[in-house]
């Protein structure tokens, strides 16, 4: 299957290292300026892993999307419907996008799928996601994990799982795309709070975050009108070892960075995606206490105990 990964930053490139093991025709594609592109297109090399001769590397982005059956986009998801209007330009007819990115659109609240969607002819081209578990560096170690594909179309989503699966990838085929997306994105900013948990000195009470969480999220996919099992599947309680516990993760590094009053200066896809779960959860009037408190602290300045103080604070209720 010819595939072209477009993004190589450090999931970029891993999905591209990884489909190319797996027996794939892989071109990675980046940005000609981007500094992480540069490293690969002259060293064949990142800070994770090394490209071998077989992985095609280029900045052309209209012979990248020509020459594919399947484009997977591996970038900042708030950048992306800026992304999708250049990819737009050329013929999409036939091909598949897979989306490994977990967000949601900070200025609509659109799923990210909802987002390429408007830009697609949904009987020509098809969109699926690809989410859960695991670490760049973990992977080209050998150490296995399992993920899920999701999509609207059955035969896409089954197709892709059949395609990538592996002895280092399980995959399972996703049965709730609105929950796998909504999952996937909120896992993140739960990583930003275990991260502040940590830079307190308070790790054992990740415990509690990781069994609480999930069921505001199960609520906030519900209404959206998904299965809020999603919430302890593999997008969402089946990726909280990698995120809130990892010394790897972004997420949990910048909230740990952020109470110890350190700069952290790579993508933290949770802070955006804060605010956007957080709109979304007032718009359709789901209570999200943990995430409003992470908002607070985020956006409007808020000390730390005092939000760890108001979730402490709230009506004594049974748990389930």
């Amino acid at each position: 299957m010819k595939i072209s990964v477009l993004g190589c930053g450090r999931w970029g490139s891993c999905i591209a290292w990884y489909l190319d093991k797996i027996g794939h025709d892989v071109l990675s594609g980046g940005l000609e300026n981007a500094p992480e592109f540069i490293a690969l297109k002259n060293n064949r090399k990142n800070d994770y892993l090394s490209y071998p001769d077989s992985i095609e590397v280029s900045s052309d982005l209209k012979y990248s999307v020509e020459r594919a059956e399947v484009i997977v986009i591996s970038i900042s998801c708030q950048h992306l419907r800026e992304y999708m209007t250049d990819i737009a330009k050329y013929d999409l007819t036939g091909k598949t996008i897979v989306l490994c990115m977990k967000g949601i659109e900070e200025t609509t609240g659109e799923r990210l799928s909802e987002v390429v969607s408007e830009f697609i002819d949904k009987d020509k081209t098809k969109v699926a996601v690809w989410v859960g578990p695991g670490h760049p560096q973990d992977y080209v170690r050998g150490i296995p994990n399992c993920m899920v594909i999701d999509s609207e179309d059955e035969e896409v989503k089954k197709k892709l799982v059949k395609e990538f699966n592996s002895e280092l990838i399980r995959f399972y085929i996703g049965t709730d795309l609105i929950g796998t997306e909504i999952g996937a994105a909120a896992k993140n900013v739960i990583g930003i709070c275990a991260g502040m948990l940590d830079g307190l000195g308070y790790t054992s009470l990740k415990g509690g975050l990781m069994a609480r969480a999930p069921r505001e999220v199960a609520a906030l996919i519900k209404v959206m009108g998904g299965n809020e099992m999603s919430a302890y599947g593999l997008c969402h309680l089946g990726d909280y070892e990698a995120t809130l516990f990892s010394k790897w993760s972004h997420n949990r590094m910048y909230g740990e960075q952020l109470i110890k009053g350190q700069k952290y200066d790579k993508l933290a896809e949770g802070v955006m995606t804060t605010k956007a779960i957080y709109k979304l959860a007032k718009k359709m009037g789901v209570e999200m206490p943990i995430v409003n408190q992470l908002y607070e602290v985020l956006f409007e300045n808020k000390e730390i105990t005092p939000a760890l103080d108001a979730l402490f604070k709230r009506d004594v209720r049974s748990e389930f």
